[in-house]
């Protein structure tokens, strides 16, 4: 069998790049502080060495951002088999399941009180009468997946089923057996126990059990992950748990954007799933929390009821430019760079050398917003095609770009040097 180049290979590879790069006009150039935030991180890795590389949970799954739907923001405790049915019927009849949203994933309150005689878990028999293995061979008639919860405790979170601690390889096998997707993998009742060992143990059950499984993990940014689950799961979340307003929304953007460079395909930070839809915020401020999600890499997991969403959801979640922003295949997070009194700019690179910028108005009042192309990483006199994510229009500029937004709203674009 065919080994990989050694961890010293590596290294020494990472070391002549970034030689070269520093060698040639334009890495002096960078070398002066006008580094794109990829150069920096790149940098920063081959300095430290191939051991503080960021290792990755190597199932194979979420080379691009997890897309999909889940239960809990909506609808909490209130599931069963046929709201999960209609969901992924919804997902397929609106187009939604065709630009990616693949994953129809149950939160907490699926299952029975207390584990069967032999330890296992059994699914709720009033709401999941047909079982969850019956519900999964529905979902994937659908083209779809299956997602479904537990808890690294010794109960979940809403109180009503069973955790998953000193359980996890039983469940792990249980999960597989009834050919579950993704797991999210919660952080209530620990019993005492500490965060590493209790997600350590489960991760090692997936790596052995559940290699075709998505590993979700929940334990809301308290010991930051971002710096460790690389190594444990697919995902991490980096916030506590999203609400439906302008204030949760835009604090969960500033706590994930700190930990951009530690995502990366195979491994994504997660600021919660997307309130689009629910009602608690104006169409701007859900347009701004789509596109910042789709920018930051984040998970698009739409947490509104489908069944009977608005065409303004609709337009919002479908928006395909957006979309793509988030599922391309370099996969580097975008973060603000710049930031003056709540207009921001925020932007990161995209593959074939473009990038993607979004102009966001976090001020009451109306504001004219400039990314200068020196924040965004690209020369004084890199002249581009601006693509407008929302307006699907596309325009001319050179050196910096500006745009009059509306109170709480934002502007998205794609510039693509020319």
């Amino acid at each position: 069998m065919a080994r990989g180049p050694s961890s010293s290979s590596l290294l020494l590879l990472l070391l002549v790049a970034a030689a070269a790069l520093a060698a040639t006009s334009e890495g002096a150039r960078l070398a002066g502080g006008n580094w794109t935030e990829e150069l920096r991180g790149a940098a920063r890795r081959a300095r430290r060495g191939w051991r503080a590389r960021r290792r990755v949970f190597e199932n194979g799954l979420g080379r691009t951002p997890q897309m999909g739907w889940n239960s809990w923001n909506h609808f909490g405790c209130g599931i069963n088999e046929q709201l999960i049915k209609e969901t992924a019927d919804a997902l397929v009849n609106t187009g939604l399941a065709k630009l990616g949203y693949e994953y129809v994933n149950i939160d907490d309150c699926w299952a029975e009180s207390d584990r069967d005689y032999q330890g296992n878990f059994v699914a709720n028999r009033q709401t999941f009468p047909s079982g969850i293995k019956a519900l999964a061979d529905y979902v994937h008639a659908k083209g779809l997946k299956l997602g479904i919860y537990s808890d690294a405790g010794t109960r979940t979170c809403s109180q009503k089923m069973p955790g998953s601690l000193d359980h996890e390889e039983q469940d792990v096998k249980t999960f597989s057996s009834w050919g579950i997707d993704y797991l999210k993998y919660d952080n209530c009742n620990d019993a005492g126990r500490s965060i590493m060992e209790r997600y350590t143990r489960m991760s090692n059950a997936m790596k052995t059990y559940g290699k075709n499984i998505f590993f979700s993990l929940c334990e809301w940014g308290r010991e930051n992950p971002a710096t460790w689950a690389g190594s444990m799961g697919n995902s991490w979340r980096t916030t506590d748990d999203i609400a439906d307003n302008w204030a949760s929304m835009t604090s969960r953007a500033d706590q994930n954007d700190r930990w951009a460079s530690y995502a990366g395909p195979g491994g994504w930070n997660d600021p919660d799933m997307l309130e689009v839809g629910n009602g608690g915020m104006s169409e701007a401020e859900y347009r701004s929390h789509f596109s910042i999600w789709a920018l930051a890499k984040a998970p698009l997991l739409i947490g509104c009821d489908v069944r009977s969403m608005n065409q303004q959801t609709k337009d919002i979640l479908s928006n395909w430019e957006v979309i793509a922003v988030n599922q391309d295949k370099l996969g580097v997070q975008g973060k603000k760079v710049q930031s003056n009194n709540g207009l921001e700019v925020w932007a990161g690179p995209l593959s074939n050398n473009r990038k993607a910028v979004v102009l966001w108005n976090r001020q009451g009042y109306q504001a004219t917003i400039t990314a200068q192309w020196s924040s965004i990483g690209l020369a004084p006199s890199t002249s581009v095609t601006a693509r407008d994510l929302w307006a699907h229009s596309s325009f001319s500029a050179q050196g910096q770009l500006s745009a009059s937004v509306a109170p709480h709203d934002c502007k998205m674009y794609v510039l693509t040097p020319n």
